[in-house]
């Protein structure tokens, strides 16, 4: 009779709970373990999305897919082929929770409930006969012949295991990763990934909840360019375009210890041609009217009348007595504006951390350690990161899918 295989599965996130879905789909045989250290499972999936849960991303485009990832975006490629967004939304559906996909690409479940995707995979879990243990943090892992030996802290015996799924989630600190280094492998030191900036004393923090829905950001030291909505909060800026440039500016603007400036183009176009023949229409159909008042272009008018102001131009000037070259100065102001950059802000919801295990510690194909056969990767405890939008979602998805399928050495 043959033995049956025994799989424990590390850590009850997004990436852990499907690798313990996929080890029992196939391998229906293996028994499956999922070890939770705290008191409840999914606690992330729960909270994102505002409480709605940004499942993944509509995008099916694998190339695209992988340019939302400024770490292991060209390693996941192989991954996404077998396991993507499309086929993400398909599960979920398939098993009863009906998805939308909002303008910005965004997938929620239609019920805006981050429980309707908890309940989902609770459900699947108890169909399947995956077996979930609660307040069990690792304090040992210890490879002995063909088996694996868990000690877990408050419990004098160990757990032996055919194989291990290893999907912990990030650390802020290099020490969390320190039981996976002594096991061979290569750690990235964690840092923030997703975050906003912080602008402090600048006064353009007293127009906070204004949003724009489509800027330009770069950071031209780093050559680092974003596009997307921007919001102004009451400690700096906000929103897609800022977290974007967040995460790909993550290692950098780690050094230079969040100091930096950025250069907002407003108006989202770079052709200063068509804005300024934009703007000269605006001053002859408008004559009469104060600068102030009357927006060329389709900006908030808080904003406007700051960036108005901001550029020297009275109050009361009328677009007639504007001229050129006082037009041309307010074009390079609305297109070319400059912050100064002092320090970050972080949200639960938001946080993403770059570094953890180096993704050539393991065999992409597989996701199984190069130092240890039966140990296995998945979610974010890798060097794996993405901007906002699913992406983050989608890659403890496609990991912990493959991660699960591979995860049984026959």
């Amino acid at each position: 009779m043959k033995k049956i295989d025994t799989v424990a599965v590390l850590g009850g996130g997004a990436a852990g709970f499907f690798a313990a879905l996929s080890v029992k789909k196939h391998h229906p045989q293996a028994k499956v373990i999922l070890f939770e250290k705290t008191t409840k499972v999914l606690a992330k999936v729960k909270i994102s999305g505002g409480g709605r849960c940004n499942v993944t991303n509509s995008d099916s485009n694998i190339d695209t897919l992988c340019m939302a990832y400024p770490r292991g975006g060209k390693q996941l490629r192989n991954l996404f082929y077998r396991f993507n967004t499309t086929d993400t939304q398909e599960w979920f559906r398939s098993r009863g929770v009906p998805l939308k996909s909002e303008a910005d690409g965004r997938v929620f479940p239609v019920s805006n409930q981050s429980q309707s995707i908890i309940n989902c995979l609770m459900q699947e879990a108890e169909q399947l006969g995956v077996e979930i243990k609660y307040q069990a943090a690792v304090s040992n892992l210890t490879k002995l012949s063909n088996e694996w030996s868990i000690h877990f802290l408050n419990e004098t015996h160990e757990q032996k295991f055919n194989s291990v799924i290893i999907a912990t989630g990030g650390s802020s600190k290099l020490k969390g990763f320190q039981w996976l280094k002594e096991l061979g492998h290569s750690i990235i030191p964690p840092i923030p990934s997703l975050f906003t900036f912080n602008i402090p004393g600048d006064s353009i923090t007293q127009l906070m909840g204004v949003s724009v829905d489509n800027v330009k950001v770069k950071i031209k030291e780093y050559n680092i360019e974003t596009s997307g909505a921007l919001l102004i909060t009451h400690w700096g800026m906000s929103g897609p375009s800022i977290l974007k440039a967040s995460a790909f500016g993550a290692t950098n603007l780690a050094e230079c210890q969040y100091n930096f400036e950025i250069q907002v183009n407003w108006l989202g176009e770079k052709n200063t041609e068509i804005l300024f023949n934009q703007l000269q229409t605006c001053a002859l159909e408008h004559p009469k009217k104060a600068v102030s008042k009357q927006k060329a272009f389709p900006l908030p008018q808080r904003l406007w009348q700051y960036l108005v102001n901001k550029n020297g131009i009275e109050v009361d000037k009328k677009w007639i007595d504007l001229g050129k070259k006082k037009g041309r100065q307010f074009l390079e102001l609305l297109t070319n504006d400059v912050y100064k950059i002092s320090g970050k802000t972080t949200f639960k919801e938001e946080f993403v951390t770059c570094g953890g295990v180096g993704l050539e510690s393991i065999h992409l194909k597989t996701l199984e350690s190069k130092s240890h056969t039966g140990l296995y990767f998945a979610g974010e405890v890798l060097n794996i990161d993405a901007i906002t939008g699913g992406y983050n979602f989608q890659a403890a998805w496609s990991t912990g899918f493959i991660a699960g399928q591979m995860g049984v050495n026959n």
